[in-house]
């Protein structure tokens, strides 16, 4: 397989799509349905130009050239990391065997759901930043949403090609399906819950790239463990472009922060609102919300389909060579914390290989702290008493073992007269919500920036604050 991707044909690839007429035909027939999802269902902002990214090839170095490109005109196309020849099943009961070219029959209909599913979740995203770019608080933050807009379109085409390329007529319906859901459908929604929600400002999108898309790079990580290989090489290049969502909202939620703690000095008073800053209190309500959907994210703590996968060698775990185990774990045992009727908690111990989605989550929530800790750390440095947390995994739960339960963010079962009562501390408010969106007002001049958030410390690709991202 080429490294350098080829841009000469109508769908950039590395994966000699031209040696394989009807595979490519076939895309060709669904690369107009995606422009025109695009079209209808992409960012509503029309630009002249945009400062993108774009891969040249996927390997280690110089993957990316940076240019501005008219959006709609964006080359999306179908990228593979590099094949390693010796490559091995690290896991499951097939662990040691030449990792598969092709899909096992027996397992086909496993492996196309969960292309399915992460699939759906790529074009979901775009939908609901549709409206961002008509709020932007900078060129510079209007760039980044673009960038992250057409990855998410370049990981839909990923799904796509495998979809197409190996489950026949079943995988080219699934891949028109993907484009018919549409993110809060009342008749067809996105598959998975976050992907239904409003992202209706730029809190809510920096919350999103750092949360949501943070679990994106975990499921990414296990798929990229897969015995499929063409599955596994897919999802390693996707990770080298889902880095730079989460970059947006760190570096997005540290820039409010920031903002937000110059105005709580210069005014002596930690009710900024009045002075067009975004509250503490607000920012962690928001915190919570969007951390809290993320972790339905990982489903069910006990799974006997993750166990399945896992077994079968279709799904790993995070850095899974990397583990000290067996890679089997028939034989060993891991905790999990229960809610019990009374209101207390009980430790209930099972097996390891049933709790694969509690042990992807662990290490999800060890990563979401790393965020936390920096933003801690800027109002450390100004002085600040005020901290923030991540509540507690039990919080706001639709999914799995605490979903019917009422579970404040400090981890204390309460009845659900006590959760309505605090709930307007937890979770953002109509009120926040309307609050914080009456400060969206866009930012296109150079080098200006909305007043609710501090300025990059530095541009993109070396380029300055003040550089032209965007051609408006």
């Amino acid at each position: 397989m080429p490294e350098k991707i080829d841009y000469d044909s109508k769908i950039p690839n590395n994966v000699g799509l031209a040696d394989d007429r009807r595979l490519q035909r076939a895309l060709e027939g669904w690369q107009p349905k995606f422009l025109n999802w695009w079209a209808e269902m992409g960012p509503t902002l029309e630009t002249q130009g945009v400062y993108l990214r774009t891969a040249v090839s996927v390997g280690r170095d110089g993957w990316a050239h940076f240019d501005h490109v008219n959006v709609p005109d964006y080359r999306w196309g179908i990228f593979l990391a590099e094949r390693d020849p010796d490559r091995r099943i690290a896991f499951g009961q097939h662990k040691g065997e030449p990792v598969w070219q092709q899909v096992p029959g027996e397992y086909r209909a496993d492996l196309q759901r969960l292309i399915v599913i992460q699939g759906d979740t790529e074009p979901a995203s775009v939908e609901q930043q549709k409206l961002l770019g008509l709020t932007a608080p900078s060129l510079y933050d209007l760039r980044n949403l673009f960038q992250v807009n057409v990855e998410e379109g370049r990981h839909l085409w990923a799904m796509v090609y495998l979809l197409h390329a190996y489950f026949g007529r079943e995988g080219r319906e699934e891949a028109e399906a993907l484009l018919h859901r549409n993110s809060g459908s009342p008749d067809s929604p996105r598959i998975l819950g976050a992907f239904n929600e409003e992202t209706a400002d730029w809190l809510a999108f920096y919350m999103f790239t750092y949360f949501t898309d943070r679990d994106g790079k975990y499921q990414l990580g296990t798929l990229k463990e897969s015995a499929f290989d063409p599955l596994s090489r897919t999802c390693e290049f996707m990770l080298k472009e889902e880095a730079h969502h989460m970059f947006v909202g760190t570096t997005g939620i540290d820039r409010v922060v920031q903002r937000s703690a110059e105005l709580i000095r210069e005014h002596d008073t930690m009710d900024i609102a009045p002075h067009g800053g975004i509250p503490l209190d607000i920012v962690q309500r928001y915190l919570n919300f969007h951390y809290s959907v993320s972790l339905d994210l990982f489903g069910s703590e006990t799974s006997t389909n993750a166990a399945n996968y896992y077994t079968a060698g279709l799904k790993g775990r995070w850095m899974e060579t990397r583990r000290k185990d067996d890679h089997r774990l028939t034989d060993d045992a891991a905790e999990l914390p229960r809610p019990r009727e009374d209101g207390t908690w009980e430790t209930e111990e099972l097996q390891k290989i049933l709790l694969l989605n509690l042990d992807l989550r662990t290490e999800y929530i060890d990563d979401c702290q790393s965020g936390v800790k920096r933003w801690n750390r800027i109002l450390e440095d100004a002085g600040i008493s005020f901290r923030f947390a991540l509540p507690h995994p039990g919080f706001n739960r639709q999914v799995g073992i605490n979903s019917g339960h009422h579970i404040t963010p400090d981890g204390t079962i309460v009845d659900e007269r006590t959760w309505r009562e605090g709930r307007k501390h937890w979770l953002p408010t109509s009120e926040d919500l309307a609050f914080v969106r009456s400060l969206m007002r866009p930012v296109y001049e150079r080098g200006k920036i909305a007043s609710w958030v501090a300025p990059p410390r530095q541009g993109i690709n070396g380029k300055p604050f003040d550089y032209e991202y965007v051609y408006l």
